[in-house]
């Protein structure tokens, strides 16, 4: 094909270092762009994945609850109906309750969790995030608590040792007011979940010692439940509701954590327009190069059109070349990017600040599919930059091209 013959001699072309001083930086004004682009969507895609996997990896993915937040006294025979609901693999009565915890002068406010140790796992994976110690909730005289990595180091504790935690939700009269019940604890267990949020601020007693601290007696707050699909537990969780009827309700763990999901999702989709941007400078590179090359090769256009060569054909010249440019950077932009981004996901690990990022490494995480939307973005701004100056070259009268020259 002879046109991209001359389009390739033409970027070729060796005569005018400043013309290719111009090529060399619009291939590179697009591979800094697609390099950005797919480094930062796969860093925005590993937060995301990150954040849901430690989110779920702690939590279940449905919590059964009452209207008005009224504990559930009943929950032996609602398990029982929830574990019939299709697509259910476990359940597991909970207690969740705010209480302040203290060791001698180091004091904290953290959510206590009160757990079955028996069922837990059924539905959360904390026991694998133990660091030190034993997740064995068993009372053996002083009731055992397992906390966070984050919280222990606050607190100044070790597994062996003893904390105090008083709950406002029980409260006893004396003489002198209400008192909040306390009750003390042996630290059994220290776990690291990865998650700054669950590390400082996350407790796990068990469900009597938990419902002898904030007066249950025999009722919980609300049953967990995990399903084979977490896409799923919107659906399931209605179907839940439609099983129990009122006064009970769901909550699931997509309804839970939209607002940080919906978050996330939109600062990638503003991170993907913002760097389009750099894409789009680059693409002007590309019009100012291609105009050069027509300003430079007017006479050959010229003798070309004299020869025969139709303007569809002139046109067909400079939209190769400027795509061949587009063609490089994307090349270039999309390789350099998967090797960055494969090195920061498996070898460098970049340590964040848990307390603002949630998460204390940089994850990454890599989808083949925005590599072909950021790759198809690239090489269609490219094809666009080229229209102009192809068209212009196009439409240049081959008598008064010579003539000029």
């Amino acid at each position: 094909m002879f046109e991209y013959f001359v389009a390739r001699r033409y970027l070729k072309s060796r005569k005018s270092l400043f013309h290719s001083i111009i090529t060399i930086i619009s291939i590179l004004g697009v591979f800094i762009g697609v390099a950005a682009l797919i480094i930062v969507l796969s860093i925005m895609n590993g937060f995301q994945n990150d954040l849901k996997e430690k989110i779920l990896g702690i939590n279940a993915h449905i919590a059964v609850l009452k209207y008005f937040a009224e504990p559930i006294s009943n929950y032996d025979s609602l398990e029982n109906i929830v574990r019939g609901v299709k697509d259910v693999t476990g359940v597991s009565p909970f207690i969740y309750t705010k209480v302040m915890i203290n060791n001698e002068n180091y004091v904290d406010g953290i959510v206590l969790r009160g757990v079955d140790s028996r069922t837990l796992k059924n539905v959360s994976d904390i026991e694998s995030r133990l660091k030190y110690g034993s997740f064995d909730l068993s009372d053996r005289g002083l009731p055992g608590i397992v906390i966070g990595s984050i919280l222990a180091d606050n607190l100044r504790v070790h597994t062996g040792d003893e904390v105090t935690v008083f709950s406002t939700a029980n409260l006893t009269p004396t003489p002198v007011g209400y008192i909040p019940e306390y009750k003390k604890f042996k630290v059994i267990g220290i776990f690291d979940a990865g998650m700054y949020e669950y590390d400082a601020s996350l407790a796990y007693t068990s469900l009597e010692s938990a419902q002898e601290l904030v007066g249950l007696k025999k009722a919980v707050t609300g049953i967990e439940v995990r399903v084979n699909n977490i896409y799923k537990a919107p659906r399931i969780a209605k179907l839940i509701e439609k099983r129990l009827g009122f006064p009970y309700r769901t909550n699931n763990w997509i309804q839970m954590n939209k607002s940080l999901f919906a978050a996330l999702k939109l600062e990638k989709i503003m991170m993907f327009i913002v760097l389009t941007l750099i894409v789009i400078v680059a693409s002007f590179n590309i019009i100012g190069t291609l105009i050069l090359i027509v300003s430079q090769k007017t006479r050959d256009i010229g003798i070309l059109k004299s020869m025969g060569a139709s303007n569809k054909q002139i046109m067909k010249i400079f939209i190769l070349q400027g795509l061949t440019i587009g063609l490089l950077g994307t090349s270039m932009g999309v390789l350099f990017g998967f090797i960055i981004s494969f090195l920061l996901g498996k070898y460098i690990h970049i340590p964040l600040p848990g307390d603002v990022y949630f998460i204390s490494t940089l994850p990454v995480n890599m989808q083949p599919g925005d590599f072909v939307i950021v790759g198809f973005a690239a090489i269609l701004i490219s094809f666009i930059a080229t229209l102009y100056p192809a068209m212009k070259a196009s439409r240049l009268d081959p008598v008064r091209a010579i003539r000029y020259e």
